[in-house]
């Protein structure tokens, strides 16, 4: 973590969905990432909607709602009561032109590193399996054995993963 860095890159982390084929942050989780109530950056983001557009930003549908409380494990008395907003890498970036404090740039800074880190951890995991898949082709199955334990060596373990995905209806 960076000297100067106010959250845990690992935290962040935690809070990125997939939803919609996007890796997204909700509108709660990111409020807590900067330490304030999940009215404040709503507010900021009606304030200046045309900021946001779909592939910025969308809110999910009373239905998908219900359906991330299930998974996530939201007890249905408490949390959001109003659909909540996912902002997806490019969202993140726009609400840090609308929020102004100094921990909303610090904490900002590191979810934008957090999504780099992602997308690069994402790469290095397809560059790997390009190769393996290239060795493969050039070795006979005398070494699938070792192949296929190799591939289960480099898949991300299961309970890292907090994927959920929805349709395009959200």
């Amino acid at each position: 973590m960076p000297e100067n860095s106010l959250v845990p890159v690992e935290r962040i982390e935690r809070v990125i969905l997939v939803l919609r084929g996007h890796k997204v942050i909700l509108d709660k989780d990111f409020a807590a990432l900067y330490g304030v109530t999940t009215g404040n950056p709503n507010k900021a983001v009606a304030q200046n909607i045309d900021r946001f557009p779909d592939d910025f930003m969308f809110q999910l549908s009373p239905e998908k709602m219900e359906n991330l409380i299930f998974h996530s494990g939201t007890s249905s008395w408490g949390g959001t009561r109003k659909p909540p907003r996912a902002f997806t890498e490019q969202g993140v970036a726009m609400l840090s032109s609308v929020l102004h404090s100094p921990r909303a740039v610090k904490v900002n800074i590191e979810i934008m590193r957090a999504f780099v880190r992602l997308r690069q951890m994402l790469q290095q995991s397809a560059d790997l399996a390009r190769k393996l898949a290239q060795m493969e082709k050039k070795y006979d199955t005398q070494f699938r054995a070792v192949f296929d334990a190799i591939r289960e060596l480099i898949k991300p373990p299961e309970k890292t993963k907090r994927r959920i995905e929805f349709g395009s209806g959200a």
